[in-house]
């Protein structure tokens, strides 16, 4: 079973629609077969994919959607990215999103003991972690908190893009359901993965 076929309904709250958040990080083994390739070389198929760029997700979600059939999100114009929000297929979440998915109706910084939920710099054994290997939250998403950062949809102060949850080499306070960071969407990150919703 693959990520895209580990979908999580998630209930709509003041300001969010319902919507569908794939439980786990995209893995190496799912962006190979969709792709082609993997940015990383070797490795378990298990890991999240790393070394992937935010435009290299966004195409990711196009062609996973064109996979299964799915109106692709996603539309390239002169070098601009727009959502077609009545499309049906695979998208990333939107920072919103992402964090009311992370809380699962909890109310602190993490779901669960920290040493339980998240791989993070005292437990990581400085690498990156099979996807899914730690505590899943409430409603049975892995890894929203350490192993992987996560890609969202939203721009932050001008041309970088926002990712969250914290990752295998972050300190535990950077692994908390507020904490976020930001990127330029060119640069490929050894701790940024990203995972799939769709829109219910």
């Amino acid at each position: 079973m693959d990520t895209s076929e580990r979908m999580i309904a998630v209930p709509a709250c003041e300001g969010l629609a319902s919507f569908r958040l794939a439980a786990l990080p995209v893995t190496r083994g799912l962006y190979a077969e969709i792709i082609g390739r993997c940015p990383a070389d070797g490795g378990d198929d298990r890991l999240p994919v790393t070394g992937v760029t935010w435009w290299d997700t966004v195409l990711f979600c196009n062609a996973l959607s064109a996979r299964d059939g799915l109106a692709p999100v996603y539309r390239v114009d002169a070098g601009r990215m727009t959502w077609d929000r009545d499309a049906d297929g695979y998208r990333l979440p939107s920072e919103a999103e992402w964090e009311h998915a992370c809380r699962a109706g909890s109310s602190g910084p993490h779901y669960g003991p920290l040493d339980e939920v998240a791989w993070f710099r005292d437990n990581s054994g400085d690498r990156l972690r099979t996807a899914g290997g730690k505590a899943p939250n409430a409603w049975g998403f892995h890894d929203m908190l350490g192993n992987v950062w996560d890609w969202c949809w939203d721009a932050h102060d001008g041309g970088y893009r926002v990712m969250r949850g914290g990752g295998w080499f972050d300190e535990r306070w950077s692994c908390r359901a507020s904490a976020r960071r930001r990127s330029h969407p060119s640069l490929m990150l050894d701790d940024a993965g990203f995972r799939v919703a769709r829109s219910t």
